[in-house]
């Protein structure tokens, strides 16, 4: 049986990725070509100036920054560029299936037409489905500091293009900005056959993630970590089997938690709940799939079991067919079963 380093078992492990904001995988060197070809200018120097920026306090001062970036972001190339780049690295880190959100009010509040987001968007996956198999997932994601209406006519803009859009998601500022205040649009996008998933409980409280399974019928909570805070809330997830989509790498940029040793990943499994490892906004936050499970697999002391577990979890909690779901998580046993790590000196 080959024994590989932990970060290559990590590496090379089949694996799903479900809570990846594109715009949020937008690297510094990226941003300042695509901001050159454009015109614009970004309020930095330097890719350097940039990048010694991403010292967050908490999640508002991380978009602040997002949401800059994001701004130089105008033509359907960019998009496809900025969802390229991000498909070759995680192809790299046997990323078989992705289920990527966009925030399309970002841009249309700036005056670029969804067509022009959605469709760089679309082409980069279904140019790496072809090339390398990745299948892939679209969510789009209603951003929570504007209100209602605005998701409303979100909503209808994506109505022509309905047939790439799988579900509709919740995020941007939580604090403040409970489910709640969604219910209706999210009840009107459930009646028109989308899947519904919420950013909840990372900062926001417990009962965050009440009203996201109450009022929002989501299938599964992105983030989730103060869940662990109600224990009948922990004991429902887990009975109903409703996914957690964990941005280890995140939680520790946003000071979720102030040291990876505290993550609760490993709790989360014990008590039964269908956790996932995946990156959040990795140009921000410090790496991509191999560099958050690594991080929490060393500082938590995750076994082979536990890692393997994780993998599996997601594929059972992404929105592929039965079948398909079946075939993926056989590959992971079937890798698992056939190799070993040893921890990284």
């Amino acid at each position: 049986m080959p024994v590989l380093s932990l970060r290559e078992f990590i590496r090379k492990i089949p694996k799903a990725e479900l809570h990846i904001h594109i715009e949020g995988s937008f690297e510094p060197e990226q941003m300042f070509t695509i901001a050159g070809r454009n015109q614009l200018t970004l309020p930095f120097t330097s890719v350097d100036e940039l990048k010694k920026a991403y010292e967050f306090n908490n999640l508002q001062e991380f978009l602040d920054i997002y949401y800059a970036g994001a701004g130089v972001l105008v033509t359907e190339l960019d998009f496809f560029e900025l969802t390229q780049a991000y498909l070759r690295k995680i192809r790299e880190e046997n990323v078989l299936h992705t289920e990527i959100f966009f925030d399309p009010q970002t841009h249309t509040e700036r005056g670029i037409a969804f067509e022009t987001v959605i469709n760089g968007i679309r082409r980069a996956l279904e140019e790496e489905n072809q090339s390398s198999g990745m299948s892939y997932r679209i969510i789009l994601c209603f951003l929570r500091h504007l209100d209602e209406d605005s998701a409303f006519r979100m909503l209808e803009m994506a109505a022509p293009f309905k047939e790439w859009i799988t579900g509709v998601g919740l995020d941007s500022s939580e604090v403040s900005n409970p489910p709640s205040k969604f219910a209706q649009v999210f009840e009107k996008a459930r009646e028109e056959g989308y899947l519904t998933v919420a950013h909840a409980g990372e900062e926001g409280p417990p009962a965050y993630v009440r009203e996201a399974l109450d009022l929002l019928k989501v299938s599964r909570i992105d983030h989730g970590n103060r869940s662990l805070e109600d224990e009948a809330l922990v004991m429902e997830l887990a009975e109903r089997k409703i996914p957690l989509t964990v941005c280890p790498l995140s939680n520790l940029k946003l000071r979720v938690v102030e040291d990876m040793k505290n993550h609760p990943m490993k709790i989360m499994l014990e008590k039964g709940l269908s956790a996932t490892v995946n990156s959040d906004d990795p140009a921000y936050f410090g790496g991509y799939m191999t560099e958050n499970f690594l991080a929490v697999s060393t500082a938590l002391s995750l076994s082979q079991a536990e890692i393997t577990q994780l993998c599996v979890n997601s594929f059972l909690a992404s929105f592929l067919d039965s079948d398909t779901k079946e075939t993926m998580i056989q590959k992971v046993l079937d890798f698992s079963n056939t190799h070993s790590f040893m921890m990284d000196s």
